[in-house]
């Protein structure tokens, strides 16, 4: 029998939460971006939740108008091999870029994690948005590459890094004290690669992990980023904002992973969601309401400024709408913006959830309620052929995933749409993907 089809969950951690006011609530800690305890009681928490992945993002530049919980923070491989030794089942996916890092580099990083996790690391690939304005400059070059050119460099870098993973076959590790042999040189390999980007012989000094190689994420959603990541991606992340809108991603992101020639079941696509719960639904509006009123006009005001380069904001207030100076009509260039332009030309929102919309934190009204209305869009968008799963973006941390764990996942456990045990060991059995087969083991068999 084939089992019944359940939610995948992943938990987005940055700091106090998505929401860039989020640290000026009375139960923030301010400090938790760079507090190590505060990060592995999150990621416990989560564990405790029994969701499948604790998602940690990343970013290479900053600057004045940047969010608050990221002008602090810990670089995060790093961090999910700290979050490895206290947690015991949950997945840990890092963010990061093939823009500026070596292949071999990567490879080894991150095997070296999926190890000390006993196979529970995933891996957030990125070919990073220059979002600051400065990100090259930061590593010495005086411009960022362009859009479809950091794709292009990007699937040969992960042909590089999937190379290397494959160095050494699973069996190559002999270790015969009597006969002196400690591993087979057959059974060692050398990808010699040597293309348009990347010289690389290899071999990686670190073999395969329990689950062969870590988990592929990704969330491209412009033309280049969605063709890459269906040749590649064994997660996806995607942001939208109403039923209608994830059904037709979810439906036309399937079809070109099946274009691909790989089968779409195997790609789980996880919708963001940044639920705001009450006990009823006048306290959850209350809670938005109070989170917004902490955005200060002028620190929202001067992100739109900087965002919008072109657009005068001069003596217009965050209540003003986004009709009024054009918003959701112009012609950006961002893959970000036009993933919101829909959202913006449609819903007319104030300034002040245009600021919350690019910054992560936005709440749609299916997405504000007591704990049943968040169970129940959630059911309707899984079942309804929106989402095989949903990152959880919580407005605020730790209350926001607390709330969740408490209150939303028990009714999810109950509908039999979320598992209530963790049945294997590793990230891939969480999701159920095969593990990728050692490209060179086929030499000996």
């Amino acid at each position: 029998m084939t089992a019944k089809r359940q939610i995948k969950l992943s938990a987005y951690l940055v700091g106090t939460g998505m929401h860039t006011a989020s640290w000026r609530l009375p139960g923030a800690q301010p400090g938790s971006s760079i507090d190590i305890d505060y990060y592995k009681r999150l990621a416990q928490t989560a564990e405790r939740g029994k969701f499948d992945i604790a998602f940690l993002a990343d970013s290479l530049a900053i600057n004045e108008v940047s969010h608050p919980n990221i002008l602090n923070r810990f670089e995060p491989i790093t961090l999910i091999a700290a979050l490895a030794g206290a947690t015991s089942h949950i997945g840990l996916v890092a963010t990061a870029s093939t823009s500026y890092i070596e292949p071999f580099n990567l490879a080894r990083l991150l095997m070296s994690v999926d190890h000390i996790s006993k196979g529970r690391a995933g891996w957030n690939i990125v070919t990073t948005r220059d979002l600051s304005g400065n990100t090259a400059r930061n590593f010495g070059a005086e411009e960022h590459l362009e859009h479809s050119f950091r794709y292009q460099r990007a699937a040969e870098f992960l042909q590089v890094v999937r190379g290397l993973w494959d160095s050494w076959e699973d069996d190559a590790f002999v270790r015969d004290k009597e006969s002196g042999v400690f591993f087979d040189p057959q059974k060692l390999h050398r990808i010699q690669h040597k293309d348009e980007f990347f010289a690389v012989e290899g071999p990686l000094n670190i073999g395969r992990s329990p689950q062969g190689h870590p988990v592929l994420v990704q969330a491209g959603t412009s033309d280049s980023g969605q063709s890459f990541s269906a040749q590649v991606a064994e997660v996806i992340f995607s942001i939208k904002y109403n039923f209608a809108d994830a059904e037709q991603f979810y439906r036309s992101y399937k079809g070109i992973v099946a274009d691909a020639g790989r089968n779409p079941e195997g790609v789980h696509i996880l919708q963001g969601f940044s639920p705001i719960i009450g006990s009823t639904d006048a306290e959850a509006q209350e809670k938005r309401k109070q989170l917004e009123s902490f955005i200060s006009e002028e620190t929202g005001i001067s992100f739109l400024t900087d965002y919008f380069k072109d657009i005068d904001f001069t003596g217009y207030t965050l209540d003003a709408r986004a009709d009024e100076l054009g918003l959701g009509k112009l012609q950006l260039a961002k893959s970000d913006y036009r993933k919101h332009q829909l959202v913006i030309e449609r819903e007319n929102p104030t300034l002040r959830e245009v600021y919350s919309l690019l910054t992560g934190a936005f709440s749609g009204e299916d997405w504000v309620g007591p704990p049943e209305k968040i169970a129940d869009t959630m059911e309707r968008w899984f079942s309804g052929g929106a989402a095989d799963g949903f990152m959880l973006m919580a407005p605020s941390l730790p209350d926001g995933l607390e709330d969740f764990v408490d209150q939303v996942v028990p009714i999810l456990q109950k509908r039999g749409l979320f598992r209530t045990e963790y049945e294997g060991a590793t990230l891939r059995e969480h999701l159920g993907i095969p593990v990728p087969p050692n490209r060179f083991t086929s030499i000996h068999a």
